[in-house]
C-alpha cells in the first residue's frame, strides 16, 4: 500500500513541511518513505483519480491546483500546475466519471469545475459555482467538496466569517456540463461555521462538524431530491471543557456503527454511537489524539485510523475497534512536517 500525505509549508502557517510525502506501508503498518517531492508552496489537501494514476491537490493560501502521474512505483511526476483564480483552495475531489476535477477555495468562495486532460493534467475552467455573501461582491466560504455516494449531489460546507453565511448545501450534478444547481440549504447559527461533512454508506445519514461551534449535526439526506433535513446535534467536546477548541474533521467509521470528529487545541477525538435504526447519535467517549492540531485523520483500507498532527510534526496511528468503537494507539508514530492530508493507494 502506498501513502501520501500533504503538508503545509510556508512560514505564515509556521510550517515545516518540504512537499507531498510518498510512503511505502507494510502489512504490519510501518511507513517507510520513497520520496519528498517539493512542489508548489503548501500542498495541503489530495485525492486520486478513481484509477489510480493520477494524484491532485490544491495549494492552500495560494489560487493554485497540481496534478501529478502516479508512477508504477507509487511515486509522483508532476504534470502541470494551474492558476483557479479563488484564493486559498481547501479541497478536492473527482467527479464519478472521472471527467472532471472539483476544487473549493475558501475565501474564493467558490466550486470550480476543471476539465481533465488526456494524460490526467488539468485543463480549462469549466464552470464556477459561487456562495453569496451578505452583500454584493462578498461570498460564503466554501470549505470542502464533498459527494453523496450516488455521485450525482455535491455536498458543501460554507462558513460565514462576517460577510457571508455560515452553511450546509447540497446541489444537483450536471455530469455533462461540470455545472451545480443548488437543491437544499441549511444555515448554520451565526459563528458555528460549518466544516466537513460525511455520508453513511445508505446515503441517507449525513454529519456535520461545525468548526467554531464545536458540534456535529446529523441530517437526513433525500439521495431522490438532494433534500436535507436537521434532526441532532451533539457537542465535539465534554460539557466540562473551557479551553479554547476548533472542531475540524469528520468521518465514519469503517462498520458504519461510529461518527469520529477531531479537536484542534484540544487535541482530541470524540466518537459518537449510530443507532443503527434511526442515524441518530449518543456521546461514546473522548480519546487523547497524542499530537497537537489533529486537522485531519482518516482510515486506512485495513482500518486502522491515523491522526495528523498538523503542529506536532507527526501521524500517530490507532488500532480501531469497531465492536467497542474505542481507538487504542498502536505505538507507530510517523515524522513528518506539518501534515494536513493523507490518502492511501
Amino acid at each position: 500500500m502506498i501513502a501520501y500525505v500533504g503538508c503545509r509549508t510556508t512560514r505564515d502557517r509556521n510550517a515545516r513541511g518540504e512537499g507531498i510525502l510518498v510512503y511505502d506501508v507494510d502489512a504490519d503498518g510501518k511507513w517507510t518513505q520513497k520520496q519528498c517531492l517539493p512542489i508548489e508552496e503548501n500542498p495541503s489537501y489530495l485525492c486520486l483519480d478513481h484509477t489510480g494514476r493520477n494524484l491532485y491537490c490544491v495549494h492552500g493560501d495560494l489560487t493554485k491546483a497540481s496534478s501529478f502521474l502516479v508512477k508504477d512505483d507509487g511515486t509522483l511526476e508532476h504534470l502541470n500546475t494551474i492558476d483557479i483564480g479563488g484564493r486559498n483552495p481547501v479541497d478536492i475531489s473527482l467527479d464519478r466519471d472521472n471527467r472532471y476535477v472539483i476544487v473549493a477555495t475558501l475565501q474564493g468562495g467558490t466550486l470550480y469545475t476543471i476539465s481533465r486532460q488526456e494524460n490526467g493534467a488539468l485543463g480549462e475552467i469549466v464552470a464556477k459555482y459561487t456562495f453569496e455573501g451578505k452583500e454584493e461582491g462578498k461570498v460564503s466560504t466554501v470549505h470542502q467538496c464533498y459527494w453523496d455516494k450516488t455521485g450525482n449531489y455535491m455536498i458543501s460546507c460554507a462558513q460565514g466569517r462576517i460577510n457571508g453565511y455560515g452553511q450546509v448545501r447540497a446541489m444537483r450534478y450536471d455530469s455533462e456540463s461540470g455545472e451545480f444547481r443548488k437543491t437544499a440549504q441549511f444555515l448554520a447559527r451565526t459563528w458555528d461555521e460549518p466544516r466537513h461533512v460525511a455520508i453513511h454508506e445508505n446515503n441517507r445519514w449525513l454529519y456535520m462538524v461545525e468548526e467554531k461551534g464545536n458540534k456535529v449535526l446529523y441530517f437526513s439526506f433525500n439521495p431522490e431530491d438532494g433534500s436535507l433535513e436537521a434532526l441532532q446535534e451533539l457537542s465535539t467536546v465534554p460539557e466540562t471543557e473551557i479551553r479554547y477548541s476548533d472542531a475540524s474533521e469528520v468521518m465514519i467509521s469503517p462498520g458504519g456503527k461510529y461518527v469520529l470528529a477531531s479537536n484542534r487545541y484540544t487535541d482530541t477525538m470524540v466518537v459518537y454511537r449510530i443507532d443503527q435504526n434511526t442515524g441518530y447519535l449518543k456521546l461514546h467517549g473522548f480519546h487523547d489524539c497524542l499530537c497537537k492540531t489533529p486537522r485531519f485523520f482518516c482510515f486506512d483500507p485495513a482500518g486502522r485510523c491515523y491522526v495528523a498532527g498538523e503542529d506536532s510534526d507527526n501521524i500517530v496511528e490507532f488500532a480501531w475497534d469497531e465492536s467497542s468503537g474505542r481507538l487504542t494507539a498502536a505505538g507507530n508514530e510517523i515524522h513528518c512536517g506539518s501534515p494536513t492530508c493523507i490518502i492511501f493507494k
